[in-house]
């Protein structure tokens, strides 16, 4: 069965249409352009500092009108015979004294009312901002000068006439007003003028002893253009804060969502490719979460094609493995077919039952070698007291009725050996390396078992060592004991007793708990080998690394 283990790369999605049909993306910027938004809009409103305007401008304005009332009164009224009467030149020429002509590049009404008279019929008779000959005049600027940005700005303000974003309606017109004042009220109100601007003013009636001679109206439009430079002012802050939200919505759509649709658009390749690896150079170089995250899934899915790499030669070499008996079966059972003798036949039967019993023990070794992979993947782990496990589990062994091997505990029973595991999972390897030394034992040899607390190179660690008295291991095979399907057994063995998997499933296990095994050869005196030791390394519990 071939692997497929070619890598693949996530394709880089084009277009400005692609970048905005990420949903993180979107979340992003609506989130940011709607904080910005409720900020501008609360700028632009201002209504709270807009009503504490209007009312301060309303007071001024009546405090003016009455002045301005009364003196208009003493001066540009007559007392006639039967009844006074208003001296309209006598009144143009009291408020050219005192509302004098507007400096010159000024604005037109900026710091200064406009007051307005009208007589009893609703006839205007003087107006402050009409009465003076006066043109209004602006310097030309300089040629080759370039406006500055804040001189554009306010210019571009200018023309939109008014930011006019506060919720407002007029209150009463200027008619109203006036025939309202005429009955001896004082009016305020708020309206538009014949430039379009929104004015507070304030009607007061001209009163000559009881009679009412016409109105004087006095406006202001300071209110507005107070509002309108504040919020021109702060269109600056206003573009620079858009600007540097757009930039950094842009950041981290870029940082956070195009590499996130980088790594799906990369497991859905894989998927659909059915390569085994994935290699994203890019990401896993940020260090970020989001490259954490490329590396883990760069790791994972190296891990699961190891896994698969694994899991295909272990199935070739399965079948090498079955292949061998079964073919020494159908060689026997051909030749029994054949075979006239009697002791013949019987002699192929026999070689027969051998390879079955062979094929037996390999396809249970195989399911025992498949279940426990799966269990360790699982990971269920929990604390093992390791060393009363061992110690047991050695007091459980009775010398062989045929070989006579013993099995001893070196020591009382341990204590405080803990460490984070599966106990059957443990159980199985040394269960694995004692049944693999007893095979190797002599005849009323000795297995000795041991266990201790050591140091090791990352910390605290439980070792347990498992000894016998056989013919040791070659010095080039201290490593090949651990490969699956290795039985090279001593002669006189019989054939096929064993799978070549116990050591193998040994070191599957110990490497799933994050420890180590390894073989050595006891040494006598004479520098030969007069037995095996396997040691087995596990983290003692509060040091395991998971």
């Amino acid at each position: 069965m071939a692997s497929g283990t070619g890598t693949t790369k996530p394709e880089r999605p084009l277009g400005l249409g692609a970048f905005f049909r990420s949903r993180i993306t979107r979340t992003i910027f609506i989130w940011n352009l709607l904080g910005l938004a409720v900020l501008i809009l609360g700028v632009l409103l201002l209504t709270e500092m807009r009503a504490g305007l209007t009312e301060a401008q309303f007071r001024n304005l009546r405090t003016q009108g009455e002045l301005i009332t009364n003196l208009l009164i003493e001066t540009g009224t007559v007392e006639g015979d039967p009844n006074p009467y208003v001296n309209e030149t006598a009144v143009r020429t009291v408020l050219r004294r005192i509302l004098p002509p507007i400096a010159e590049g000024a604005r037109a009404g900026v710091g200064r009312p406009r007051v307005r008279m009208f007589a009893a019929d609703g006839r205007l008779i003087a107006d402050s901002d009409v009465m003076y000959d006066v043109l209004e005049e602006r310097p030309l600027p300089h040629i080759g000068d370039e406006p500055s940005i804040g001189a554009s700005i306010e210019r571009a303000t200018q023309r939109l006439e008014y930011l006019r974003l506060t919720p407002w309606r007029p209150t009463v017109t200027l008619a109203e007003e006036h025939s309202r004042a005429m009955r001896g009220e004082i009016i305020r109100g708020e309206r538009l003028n014949e430039k379009g601007e929104r004015v507070v003013s304030v009607t007061l009636p001209l009163r000559r002893v009881q009679q009412i001679m016409g109105t004087v109206t006095i406006e202001s439009a300071d209110v507005e253009r107070i509002l309108v430079a504040e919020r021109a002012s702060m269109i600056p802050f206003m573009l620079g804060a858009t600007i540097a939200i757009l930039l950094s919505s842009m950041l981290l759509a870029l940082s956070i969502a195009r590499p996130l649709r980088r790594l799906s658009g990369a497991a859905d390749s894989l998927r659909v490719t059915g390569a085994t690896r994935l290699t994203m150079p890019d990401l896993s170089k940020r260090k970020d979460e989001i490259g954490a995250l490329s590396h883990s899934l760069e790791e994972m899915t190296n891990a699961l094609a190891d896994r698969i790499d694994a899991n295909e030669r272990f199935a070739a070499d399965v079948s090498h493995e079955i292949k061998n008996p079964l073919a020494s079966i159908q060689s026997a059972v051909t030749s029994a077919q054949t075979a006239t003798n009697p002791d013949q036949q019987k002699q192929m039967l026999a070689i027969v039952a051998q390879d079955v019993h062979r094929l037996d023990r390999l396809i249970t070794d195989i399911a025992r070698a498949s279940r426990i992979e799966a269990e360790t993947a699982r990971g269920d782990l929990g604390d093992v007291d390791v060393g009363a496990l061992l110690f047991e589990l050695a007091r459980a062994y009775s010398p062989d009725d045929r070989t006579q091997v013993h099995v001893l505990f070196k020591g009382p029973k341990p204590e405080g050996l803990h460490v984070v595991g599966q106990d059957g999972a443990l159980g199985q390897v040394f269960r694995n390396l004692i049944d693999n030394a007893r095979s190797f034992s002599p005849a009323g040899g000795r297995v000795f078992v041991s266990i201790e607390q050591a140091r090791g190179a990352e910390g605290p660690i439980v070792r347990a060592v498992v000894e016998d008295e056989g013919p040791g291991i070659p010095p080039e095979n201290l490593e090949t004991v651990f490969q699956r399907f290795y039985t090279q057994r001593p002669r006189g063995t019989a054939f096929g007793g064993n799978s070549g998997l116990g050591l193998s499933i040994a070191r599957q296990i110990v490497t799933a708990h994050h420890g180590r095994i390894y073989a050595q050869n006891i040494e006598s005196p004479a520098n030969q080998p007069a037995g095996a030791r396997f040691v087995v390394e596990l983290p003692l519990a509060g040091a395991a690394k998971h």
